[in-house]
């Protein structure tokens, strides 16, 4: 099919600029160019919702607890919960664990390579299987994260907001591909929203695309953030107070367990009789999740 719009095909003073940067100010990170693809899964799954400079404390001490799927696979559920102490988001451990699992019993302990297949593995999405399979199969594959989306949103704007505006996102990657160092540009992309074309100060000034940039001189460089209320009890959200039930177990011994009523004050300071309806609501929650083991209504622990 013809491509009648310039922003649908590769742009060789742009991917030369940017590659060009990258190569000078890119970030030094320890998986990058790893030659384990599980270690850049565990990466890919730990920088999910969470900043660069905690997954560089937690990347190391992760893998030598568990350094191959296999180990992984066949640790405690609990033990692999503690590990991931200081993350957050802690059903990432869990899914982690369970692609563990389905490697060694599918794939013979082997990351599958293609998109599709990865898409199939727990927790892998649309992101995380292309930045595998870019980043450790180094296959010719565009990536779109929140970076890259902003990014292409100053560098290519539109007028809009489509309800398929992430498939025109993906399509945009692609199309903008340059024919070779796909590794070093989905890298570059990134590093350069992370660093310069950030959310609420870009600094246009430094930027290595600015001439190639039409929000860098008409002022259009804020992108609007819509804040969502999120579920919660007293102001606080949910994913809090699931966080600090889980850190409260972590630090029992193994197999220890506590009662609801004492995880409960444990995690809330005023907790009362009118909290605990909500409570074992986020309980259940817990155990669907896979990360917590209630036994009745009387004893709380890991999830074994």
């Amino acid at each position: 099919m013809r491509r009648n719009s310039t922003t649908s095909r590769p742009d060789t003073k742009i991917s030369i600029a940017l590659l060009r940067w990258y190569r000078k100010h890119g970030r030094s990170l320890p998986w990058r160019n790893a030659a384990d693809p599980y270690r850049i899964l565990v990466s890919e799954v730990m920088l999910q919702q969470t900043q660069v400079s905690r997954v560089l404390i937690k990347y190391p001490e992760f893998l030598a607890k568990y350094p191959s799927l296999r180990r992984l696979a066949g640790a405690r559920t609990s033990d692999v919960i503690r590990a991931w102490r200081g993350m957050g988001y802690n059903n990432r451990a869990i899914r982690l664990k369970l692609l563990a699992q389905t490697v060694v019993r599918d794939h013979r302990g082997k990351l599958p390579e293609t998109i599709d297949a990865l898409q199939k593995l727990p927790g892998i999405g649309r992101y995380t299987a292309h930045a595998i399979a870019c980043f450790a199969f180094d296959q010719h594959v565009p990536i779109v994260d929140t970076n890259i989306v902003r990014v292409f949103a100053r560098l290519f704007p539109t007028r809009g907001n489509s309800p398929r505006r992430t498939d025109k996102i993906w399509a945009l990657a692609e199309s903008k591909l340059p024919r070779a160092n796909v590794h070093d540009w989905n890298q570059g992309l990134m590093d350069l929203g992370a660093t310069i074309c950030t959310v609420s100060k870009p600094r246009c000034e430094v930027c290595p695309l600015k001439l190639s940039c039409p929000s860098a001189h008409s002022g259009r460089r804020s992108i609007r953030r819509i804040s969502r209320a999120e579920a919660g009890r007293n102001g606080i959200p949910n994913r809090i107070y699931r966080g600090k039930t889980i850190d409260v177990l972590r630090n029992l011994k193994r197999g220890g367990s506590m009662s609801p009523a004492s995880l409960a004050r444990a995690v809330m300071s005023d907790y009362s009789a009118e909290d605990r309806p909500w409570f074992f609501t986020l309980l259940r929650a817990l155990e669907r999740d896979g990360l917590v083991r209630m036994r009745g209504r009387t004893k709380i622990s890991l999830a074994d």
